[in-house]
C-alpha cells in the first residue's frame, strides 16, 4: 500500500505572547460592527468545543491538548477574566451543533473549536442568528465566511509566503506538481494562484495518481517536462506521509537536478524529521511557523503537563490570545466581525497572526532550506503586516 511511504497551571514565568498579542490588539482603533455586547469588567464567557466524547482514543488526545493549552492561554492573560467552558462535541457534526446553541443559550460569547471542518460548519449555522461567531481549529477554507473563522494555517497563506519569496529569489517560473486527490487539486489551486499573485509565471502542470504505482510511472514524464527548459522549480503539494518520499527519489533519478530546478514544499518537510534527510529533498524549501516561538509553546507545555502538545494545540493557545487581547480593549463590542478580523492582527505560540473578512486567516511563516539533512531558516517570518508576501 502506498501509505508504507509514511515512514496543573504551569508554574514557568508567562511567556511573553500574551502581552503582545493585546498590544498588537491595542494599535488599532475597532469599528463597530454586529456581535455580542460584552461587559469586559467581568470574566467573559468562551465556549470551547472539543472532540472529546467520540470514543475514539485519538480524538480524546487531541481535546486534552487543546483544552490544556487553552487553559494556560487563559493564566497568561493578565488583566483579562476569561470563563472557559468546555463542551463535548463527540466528533459530529450533529452533536457540535447542538453543544453550539447550547453554549450560547448558557451565556456563551464566542465559540472556539471545533476542530473538524463539517462540525465547525454545523457550529457556525447553529448560531449564525445570533451573532456569535466561531472560532474553528480547521485549516478547510471552504468552510470560512460568515460567523465561521478557521485558526489552521492554510494551503493558500503557504503558496502566498513561499510565491513571493521564489520570486525575489529569481525563481519565477514554477511548474505545479500535485497528486490526484482532493487535497492536490486544492493545493495545486492554491500554488498557482499564489504564483500569480507574486508576479510569477505557472510554466507547467503535471499530476500523478496517488499511488506508489502511480508515481512511479509519472516520475519520468514529470522529470522530462521539468527538464524541457523554463521551469525554474516544480512546486509540489506531496506530503511526507504521503508521496513526497518517493517523489523526491524518482525525479532525482530522471535527471532533474536540485541545484538548477528547486524543490519547493507546500507542506512541511520537517514532519518527521526523518524526512529532511533524503536526498532528493536537498536544497529544497518549505515554510514553516518561526521556530522560535514554538519551540517555547512547546517546552512550556511539556513542563506544565508532562507531555508535549499535539501539533495543533497552539491553535488554541492562538484562540484564547486573540479573544483576551480584544476583550482587554475595554469595548462591548470588542468580539465583533469587526473586532476579530482588525488588520494588525495578533500574536500568537506559532507567531503573528489575523483573521481575514472572508474568514481565512494569515499566518507569518518562516522559509527553511533544507541543508546536511537539517532544516535551516533562511528567511524569518515576518513581525508585522507591513511586509512584502502578505
Amino acid at each position: 500500500m502506498f501509505a508504507k511511504l509514511r515512514n496543573a497551571r504551569n508554574p514557568l514565568p508567562r511567556i511573553a505572547v500574551a502581552l503582545s498579542a493585546l498590544w498588537l490588539a491595542a494599535c488599532e482603533p475597532m469599528q463597530r460592527g454586529s456581535g455580542p455586547r460584552i461587559d469586559s469588567g467581568t470574566a467573559v464567557p468562551v465556549a470551547l468545543l472539543l472532540p472529546s466524547g467520540s470514543g475514539n482514543t485519538g480524538d480524546e488526545t487531541l481535546a486534552r491538548s487543546l483544552r490544556q493549552a487553552a487553559e494556560m492561554a487563559v493564566s497568561d492573560l493578565n488583566g483579562v477574566k476569561i470563563d472557559l467552558r468546555v463542551y463535548s462535541t463527540g466528533g459530529s457534526a450533529g452533536q457540535a451543533a447542538a453543544v453550539a446553541s447550547k453554549a450560547v443559550d448558557e451565556g456563551a460569547k464566542i465559540i472556539l473549536g471545533p476542530v473538524f471542518a463539517e462540525a465547525a460548519n454545523a457550529a457556525g449555522v447553529a448560531v449564525a442568528n445570533r451573532g456569535i461567531s466561531v472560532l474553528s481549529f480547521s485549516n478547510n477554507a471552504d468552510i470560512a465566511g460568515g460567523n465561521v473563522f478557521v485558526l489552521g494555517s492554510t494551503f493558500s497563506n503557504t503558496a502566498n509566503r513561499l510565491a513571493h519569496y521564489a520570486a525575489a529569489q529569481g525563481k519565477s517560473r514554477i511548474m505545479v506538481v500535485s497528486e490526484e486527490t482532493t487535497a492536490g487539486q486544492i493545493g495545486a489551486r492554491a500554488i498557482e494562484t499564489a504564483v500569480t499573485r507574486a508576479g510569477g509565471t505557472v510554466a507547467g502542470r503535471a499530476t500523478y495518481p496517488f499511488s506508489q504505482q502511480g508515481v512511479a510511472a509519472a516520475g519520468p514524464q514529470i522529470a522530462a517536462q521539468a527538464n524541457s527548459g523554463g521551469v525554474d522549480a516544480l512546486f509540489m503539494t506531496a506530503d511526507s506521509a504521503g508521496a513526497l518520499p518517493m517523489l523526491a527519489q524518482v525525479l532525482t533519478e530522471n535527471g532533474v537536478s536540485p541545484e538548477q530546478t528547486k524543490y519547493i514544499g507546500l507542506t512541511r518537510w520537517d514532519v518527521p524529521p526523518a524526512t529532511l534527510a533524503l536526498p532528493g529533498l536537498q536544497g529544497g524549501w518549505f515554510a514553516m511557523p518561526d521556530p522560535g516561538t514554538s519551540a517555547r509553546f512547546k517546552a512550556r507545555y511539556q513542563a506544565a503537563y508532562g507531555s508535549m502538545p499535539h501539533p495543533i494545540a497552539g491553535l488554541a493557545y492562538d484562540g484564547i490570545a486573540a479573544i483576551g487581547a480584544l476583550i482587554k480593549t475595554g469595548r462591548p463590542d470588542a468580539l465583533s466581525h469587526a473586532g476579530l478580523t482588525q488588520s494588525s492582527g495578533f500574536v500568537g505560540v506559532n507567531g503573528i497572526f489575523r483573521l481575514l473578512p472572508d474568514g481565512t486567516n494569515e499566518r507569518a511563516l518562516a522559509i527553511a532550506e533544507v541543508r546536511n539533512g537539517q532544516a535551516m531558516v533562511i528567511d524569518p517570518a515576518p513581525r508585522s503586516f507591513g511586509r512584502a508576501g502578505f
